[in-house]
């Protein structure tokens, strides 16, 4: 039965059905089938409302909008031009400097749609000034731009907190070598291409120079308050000042003070239209989240993660390399096709159980699940970061794609790399 389940699922995706619809026919199905079923019909609707009654899940909202506000604040322009400061004169400088401030960007907003939406917007366009080509460019973006879900705040880890019960915060300190080990991974190749393909040395170091007669104190200025506010965020959380929802409400309230009365790159009477784009924003996240949660428990009355983790434990033995392996592929091929919420909070609850017993750290298996549905923001055919920036240089998805190929695959082998050296991910929980 519950194959039969992942069936319809798949069925549906493949067959462009909304993915709330395929997956709330494939929570239906048990129901429908056998009417005195546990998880009947009567059972989904009642869970559908009972799992949203989180206190945890309020995060998720939370940080959508303030990403929001800092997007329409413009906060990532300030970031760009502090770290440009620094590096835009060397080799592949300009496009590091965009990578960097995707990574702090992601401190922000806990979105890889946001992240790429609000540093894409900005860097993009200054890039291709610069003589850089537009697709390379948006693809460097786009990639970077999955920096956003692992760089703590993260809304994947909030999610995966609140379907297995790990702590959220011990995530979010989990979450912060590994996205640093990736934009390094990313800068790398960046550099690669500019030795290969050569840079406009002459126009790139008349922009530093212009940045330069700024001079450090007046960038370092404009820039302090949004430098500040992963130090709020991750300083309250993990000295235990407030929980992560906590912080979460505490970043709204952050942005809205610095958006509107220091950089005052806000109105008033923007906030209302932030906060209905907010809400359309999470509508459809709440709703797959919701199901996709009641998904979960309709497969736990199955029995079905027992029987992944007997069936895997029989398969695998105590090869916990082997598995990971496994794992790596099935979610870099998920990730293609599924959002990254969604898949999460369906495989999560099942792979846990299999994890443990294997002898994973819990934290541990969701830095990797993250990181893995992470590359399927970037990755052809539907990638949604590519859907994001494919509009802001007006060329076609699959262009932009197969750009980023290369910075697909050193993604990867960072991935890889965090998969195997737990210490990595739990080396800032380690008392």
């Amino acid at each position: 039965m519950a194959i039969q389940m992942f069936g319809i699922l798949i069925i549906g995706l493949l067959l462009s059905i909304p993915i709330a619809i395929s997956l709330g026919l494939a929570t239906i199905y048990p129901g429908l089938l056998n009417p005195h079923f546990a998880g009947n019909i009567q059972f989904v609707i009642r869970n559908m409302v009972s799992a949203l009654d989180s206190t945890p899940i309020l995060a998720i909202p939370m940080f959508i909008l303030s990403g929001d506000i800092m997007t329409k604040g413009k906060i990532s322009e300030k970031l760009f031009n502090f770290f440009a400061y620094f590096v835009g004169n060397k080799t592949a400088g300009m496009p590091i400097a965009a990578i960097i401030t995707a990574l702090f960007y992601g401190a922000i907003s806990g979105s890889g749609v946001a992240t790429t939406a609000a540093v894409g917007g900005m860097a993009i366009p200054f890039l291709v000034s610069l003589g850089y080509d537009k697709v390379y460019s948006a693809a460097m973006i786009a990639t970077a731009g999955g920096l956003g879900v692992i760089i703590p705040p993260s809304i994947p880890f909030v999610t995966y907190g609140v379907v297995t019960g790990v702590s959220i915060g011990s995530l979010f300190i989990a979450g912060i070598f590994p996205g640093i080990l990736i934009g390094l991974s990313l800068m790398v190749y960046a550099y690669i291409y500019a030795k290969r393909y050569g840079e406009d040395k002459e126009k790139i170091l008349d922009r530093y120079n212009s940045l330069r007669q700024k001079g450090f104190f007046k960038l370092f200025r404009e820039s302090f308050w949004a430098l500040l506010t992963p130090v709020i965020i991750l300083g309250g959380i993990y000295s235990g000042v407030v929980t992560p929802t906590e912080a979460a409400v505490i970043s709204v309230f952050y942005s809205i003070l610095v958006c509107l009365f220091i950089y005052k790159t806000l109105k008033l009477g923007d906030i209302l239209n932030i906060l209905r784009n907010s809400v359309k924003s999470y509508a459809p996240i709440v709703v797959l989240l919701s199901l996709a949660i009641v998904f979960g428990r309709v497969l736990a009355l199955l029995q079905a993660p027992v029987l992944l983790r007997d069936f895997i434990v029989a398969n695998f033995g105590n090869n916990w390399i082997m598995f990971l392996l496994v794992l790596n592929i099935i979610l870099l091929i998920l990730g293609m096709f599924m959002d990254v919420g969604p898949a999460i909070a369906i495989l999560a609850p099942m792979l846990l159980p299999s994890a443990v017993a294997m002898g994973i750290n819990p934290i541990h298996l969701g830095v990797i699940m993250v990181c893995n549905l992470a590359v399927g923001m970037v990755t052809p055919p539907f990638g949604v970061n590519l859907f994001v920036a494919a509009p802001m240089i007006k060329e076609e998805v699959m262009k932009i794609g197969l750009k980023a190929i290369p910075f697909i695959i050193s993604f990867i082998i960072a991935l890889f790399i965090i998969t195997y050296v737990p210490s990595i991910s739990l080396v800032l929980l380690q008392k």
